[in-house]
């Protein structure tokens, strides 16, 4: 389920981000707490912090866009390069052994950013508005990750999407990730959507045709599950929420920085 805590949940994401600590590491390490005692973060306050950790701008068609050069894309450029080293280790160490290594990645807002929704919306969420949006299919990449995606593929990383938008935004989502310039492994083999009318039978323990009951954790690494039983090795696992990365079935996660909502 997606929630806005931003007085909460997003305040302690937001003050990790801009201390520079969410970085790659174990996915419960630094989680969104919903309990204090304390006054919580002004929201006011917040939204500029937020603003300026984005180097959040307007362009020229109204469109608020993240900054190249602000503490965001500046934190993403040190996950990356981390990721990139730890993907060619693992290649190297798989190279003619068993079980073909392999990376997961979310989309929304791992892969292609939601700034603009974010802002426009005041950081509510509405299941209608964010549909439209999504179905326009022209949401501007995360800095860096398609060359992310292109290196592990010239290294022999097979790679995976794991999302949490259902299956009918499937056509949205692939315009748009080849729109950005990710146009690896975008087929029913490699894409992974939540399939509410049809639930795939790995996930038999919580979803079935009449009724969804997954949560977020075990949807996604359900999925992973279901990967890893096909042969492959998942090296990486790359998400903005802590919940695209708990549940097991990775060896090593990456937690991309997101301060705008949460999802448990």
């Amino acid at each position: 389920m997606r929630k806005r805590h931003l007085a909460a949940a997003t305040a302690t994401v937001a003050s990790l981000v801009l201390a520079g600590v969410v970085t790659a590491g174990s996915a419960d390490a630094g989680g969104a707490n919903d309990k204090t005692t304390a006054e919580p973060h002004n929201i006011g306050l917040l939204t500029k912090e937020i603003d300026s950790y984005y180097g959040a701008e307007q362009d020229a068609d109204g469109v608020w866009q993240a900054s190249p050069d602000s503490p965001y894309a500046q934190d993403l450029a040190r996950i990356e390069k981390g990721a990139k080293r730890q993907i060619a280790a693992a290649a190297r160490q798989h190279h003619g052994k068993g079980d073909k290594p392999a990376i997961v990645f979310d989309i929304d807002d791992t892969l292609l950013l939601s700034l603009d929704y974010e802002k426009k919306t005041n950081y509510v969420y509405n299941d209608a508005s964010w549909k439209s949006y999504v179905g326009k299919a022209d949401r501007p990449a995360v800095f860096g990750t398609p060359a992310l995606i292109r290196y592990a593929e010239s290294k022999g990383v097979e790679v995976f999407y794991n999302s949490g938008l259902g299956e009918t935004q499937c056509s949205a989502a692939v315009e748009n990730l080849k729109k950005v310039g990710i146009d690896v492994n975008l087929d029913a083999d490699h894409v992974f959507l939540k399939d509410k009318a049809d639930p795939p039978a790995y996930l038999a323990d919580c979803a079935t045709a009449a009724a969804w009951n997954c949560t977020t954790v075990q949807y996604k690494s359900g999925t992973r599950k279901h990967i890893e039983s096909r042969g492959y090795d998942i090296v990486g696992n790359f998400g903005d929420q802590y919940s695209d990365l708990e549940g097991g079935y990775a060896g090593k996660t990456y937690k991309l920085p997101n301060p705008t909502y949460y999802v448990d």
